[in-house]
C-alpha cells in the first residue's frame, strides 16, 4: 500500500466534490451533522485552524471496487460523473463546506431538538472586525430562507433573503467565499447600500483583507492511497480513522471487503452488495416481530460461526475474525442462517417468549441459529429438542449470555449439537456423557429470587415465560398466553400482593417487588385487581369471571400459588411457598439441582437484601377506569 499526503486548497476541494471527481462509497452512511457542529466547523476555517485530515482512496483498483455516490448536496451531474478518488473518512465535514460554501449555501441539517432543518450561515461583518480573535462570535445561524421570525412565525425580526438586505444588515454569506463573480458583486455594492459610504468601504476592505482573503487560501491536509491499497487494509482505514463521530461497525467494514472481490465480479460482472443481501434477512425478521433486535452483526457472528467450524481451525465469531469471512463462505452460509431464524423465532414462540424486550439474551439467539443449521430437521426430534431447551434454559436462568459471549458461542456451538443428537435413544448411564460447558457450569441459588426484581434481568424474564409455558391462565378471562392470546390480552408481569396493599401493610420493597411477587396477568385483570387485598379481590374475581371458587383456585394454583394464602392475605406464607416453587420450576428447566441458600423457614435467611432496586409503576388502583390505568402505566 502506498499513500501521499498532500495538502488541498479547499477551494479546490470543493470544485472536485461538485464536479464528482471526488465521491463516497455507496455503503457509507448518510449525512448527520447537526447545526452547531457545522457552524463550529465554519468558525474552525475562518479562523484558520486545523480541522484535521481526510482520507483518500484512488480508484481504479481491481481489488477494492465500490460503487460510488455523490455526497450529499451535489449538482446531479456529480453522480454519473466517474470519480477520480472515493472519501474514506472526512464525509460530514466536506458535506458541511459544500452545502454552506457553494450553490445556494443552505445547509439540510438538524437542531439541538434533532429537528429536520434548512440553515444558513453568516458572518457579521462589523462585529467581526471588533476583534478578529473571537471571530467565532460574529458566526450567525438563521433560517434556510434568510428570514428569522418569531410569535409561532407571525413577525419577522430580521430578513436577509436577498443580496441587498444582506448587505443592508451587513451580514455576509458564507456561500460567496468562492463564488468570485457573485463575490466581487456583492462586496462592490456594499458600501452605497446605507447612507454611511466612507465608514462601509473602509470596513469592507479590512474584512476582505482580515478574513476573506486567508479564508480563501485555507488548505486542508490530505492521506492519499494509491491503486495497490487491498482491500484488509481498506477494512483497517475505516475501523481505525474514521474520525467524523460516526464510526463504521462490523457490517459496514464488511460492505467494504466483499464490494472488492475480484473472484465475485469476475464471475457474475457486477460487485456484490451486502445491503442488498440483508434486505432479505431483514424481510424474515420483520415477518417475526420477537426476532426485532437480531440485527445486521449477530448475523453475521452466526455465519462466521458456521464458516470457522466447517473449516481448518478453531470455531470464532469475535468481530476482528468476521472480518475474515471470506464472500464464498458468507454465500454458502447466508441463506441456511435466514431459514433457520424462522425456526429461531418459533422455538421463542413455543416457550412462550412473544417480544423482542421479553427474549432474555439475544446474543443467545446467535448460536441458537447456527445450531438449527447443523441440526437440520432432527432439531425438531423429541429428545433433541429436549437438550436443545435444557441448554438455552442452562444460560438463561445461570445467567451465562451476558457481556462478552464470543468465545461461549463458539463453544457451544461445537458442544451442544452432538450432545442433543445423542439424546436419541441414550440409556440412563449415557445422559450424563459429553454435557457441554454452558449445562455444567450454570448454577442457580434460592436467594437469586429474592433480588430478580428487574425486568430487563435475562433470569427474570425466563422464569416468567416458563410459567406461561407451564400452561398457567390468565384469571379473569381463563385464556392461556400462547402468542395470539398474550398480544390481544396485554399480558404483563404485575404484583400479586399489590404495590398499594404491601405499602399500607409495611411489607418490605425487597420481597414487595421480588419476582416472588409477580405474575403474567392481563392488562384488564390487573386493572380489575386493582390495590385491593387479595381476600377481596378474589371473591370478586369469582363474581366478574363467573367461577366457582374451587375453579378459581385451581387457576391461580397454575401460576404456583397457593391459593389459601391469598383468600387469608397471608403474605409471608404466599412468599415463602412461591419461593419454594418458583426454585423447583427452575429446577425443572436447568435440569439439575438449584443451590438452597436460604432457610426453608425463613424469608431471608440472612441474605443481605440490597436497598436500592429497579422500581415498577404502580399497579392500577381498584375502580380506576382504562384512560387513567394507561396515563399511570
Amino acid at each position: 500500500m502506498g499513500f501521499l499526503t498532500p495538502q488541498h486548497k479547499l477551494s479546490t476541494l470543493l470544485d472536485r466534490v461538485n464536479n464528482g471527481r471526488i465521491q463516497l462509497p455507496d455503503f457509507q452512511r448518510s449525512y448527520k451533522w447537526d447545526e452547531e457542529r457545522i457552524r463550529a466547523l465554519l468558525a474552525t476555517i475562518t479562523l484558520g485552524h486545523p480541522l484535521g485530515v481526510i482520507m483518500l482512496l484512488q480508484t481504479g483498483n481491481d481489488q477494492v471496487r465500490f460503487k460510488p455516490k455523490p455526497l450529499e448536496g451535489t449538482p446531479v451531474g456529480a453522480a454519473v460523473a466517474a470519480p477520480e478518488h472515493l472519501l474514506l473518512d472526512g464525509q460530514q465535514r466536506l458535506t458541511s463546506l459544500v452545502q454552506s460554501l457553494t450553490g445556494d449555501g443552505v445547509v439540510d441539517t438538524e437542531d439541538v431538538r434533532k429537528k429536520q432543518v434548512r440553515r444558513r450561515f453568516y458572518i457579521d461583518i462589523e462585529r467581526a472586525m471588533v476583534d478578529p480573535l473571537r471571530l467565532e462570535d460574529a458566526l450567525r445561524t438563521l433560517p434556510g430562507d434568510g428570514i428569522e421570525r418569531t410569535n409561532f412565525g407571525r413577525d419577522v425580526t430580521l430578513d436577509v433573503s436577498t443580496p441587498e438586505l444582506e448587505r443592508v444588515h451587513g451580514l455576509f454569506p458564507f456561500r460567496l467565499v468562492y463564488d468570485q463573480p457573485n463575490l466581487l458583486d456583492w462586496l462592490w455594492k456594499f458600501p452605497s447600500a446605507t447612507g454611511h459610504l466612507a465608514e462601509r468601504t473602509a470596513l469592507i476592505q479590512r474584512f476582505q483583507g482580515e478574513v476573506l482573503t486567508p479564508l480563501q487560501s485555507y488548505e486542508i491536509p490530505a492521506i492519499e492511497l494509491d491503486k495497490a491499497t487491498t482491500k484488509a487494509a481498506v477494512a483497517t482505514v475505516f475501523e481505525k480513522v474514521n474520525t467524523g463521530g460516526l464510526p463504521l461497525n462490523v457490517f459496514e467494514l464488511l460492505t467494504s471487503i466483499f464490494a472488492g472481490d475480484a473472484r465475485y465480479y469476475a464471475e457474475h460482472g457486477v460487485d456484490f452488495r451486502l445491503n442488498d443481501d440483508w434486505a432479505l434477512t431483514q424481510a424474515v425478521i420483520d415477518t417475526h416481530p420477537v426476532l426485532k433486535k437480531f440485527d445486521s452483526t449477530a448475523f453475521l457472528q452466526a455465519v462466521t460461526l458456521l464458516a470457522t467450524s466447517h473449516g481448518i481451525g478453531a470455531t470464532y465469531a469475535r468481530k476482528e475474525d468476521i472480518l475474515k469471512l471470506d464472500l464464498v463462505d458468507y454465500l454458502r452460509w447466508a441463506e441456511p442462517v435466514r431459514q433457520a431464524l424462522v425456526w429461531v423465532a418459533q422455538f421463542l414462540h413455543d416457550e412462550h417468549i412473544h417480544r423482542q424486550d421479553d427474549v432474555p439474551y439475544q446474543t443467545q439467539l446467535i448460536p441458537l441459529a447456527a445450531m438449527r443449521v447443523v441440526l437440520g430437521e432432527e432439531a425438531d426430534v423429541y429428545a433433541v429438542r429436549a437438550r436443545l431447551r435444557r441448554w438455552y434454559w442452562s444460560g438463561v436462568l445461570g445467567e451465562q449470555y451476558g457481556g462478552a459471549t464470543e468465545t461461549r458461542f463458539a463453544r457451544d456451538l461445537d458442544q451442544v449439537p452432538s450432545w442433543a443428537l445423542a439424546g436419541v435413544g441414550a440409556t440412563a448411564g449415557e445422559r450424563d456423557r459429553g454435557i457441554p460447558s454452558t449445562v455444567a457450569g450454570a448454577s442457580f441459588t434460592e436467594s437469586r429470587l429474592l433480588t430478580l426484581r428487574s425486568r430487563q434481568s435475562a433470569a427474570y424474564k425466563g422464569i416468567h415465560a416458563l410459567l406461561m409455558a407451564r400452561g398457567c391462565k390468565d384469571w379473569r378471562f381463563q385464556k392461556t398466553f400462547d402468542h395470539n392470546q398474550f398480544v390481544a390480552l396485554r399480558v404483563d408481569i404485575h404484583h400479586v400482593f399489590p404495590r398499594k396493599w404491601c405499602i399500607t401493610n409495611n411489607v418490605e420493597s425487597w420481597m414487595r417487588e421480588s419476582i416472588v411477587n409477580k405474575t403474567p396477568l392481563a392488562r384488564k385483570t390487573n386493572q380489575m385487581v386493582g390495590g385491593a387485598s387479595p381476600a377481596s379481590y378474589m371473591p370478586k374475581l369469582e363474581k366478574t369471571a363467573g367461577l366457582k371458587p374451587e375453579e378459581l383456585d385451581e387457576v391461580v394454583a397454575a401460576h404456583l400459588i397457593d391459593p389459601a394464602t391469598l383468600r387469608t392475605a397471608d403474605f409471608e406464607s404466599y412468599f415463602l411457598r412461591r419461593r419454594r416453587a418458583l426454585l423447583e420450576l427452575v429446577e425443572e428447566a436447568m435440569g439439575k439441582p438449584a443451590q438452597r441458600d436460604v432457610e426453608a423457614d425463613e424469608l431471608v435467611g440472612g441474605f443481605e437484601t440490597p436497598d436500592q432496586f429497579a422500581e415498577e409503576p404502580d399497579d392500577v388502583e381498584d375502580g380506576a377506569d382504562e384512560t387513567t390505568a394507561d396515563e399511570e402505566a
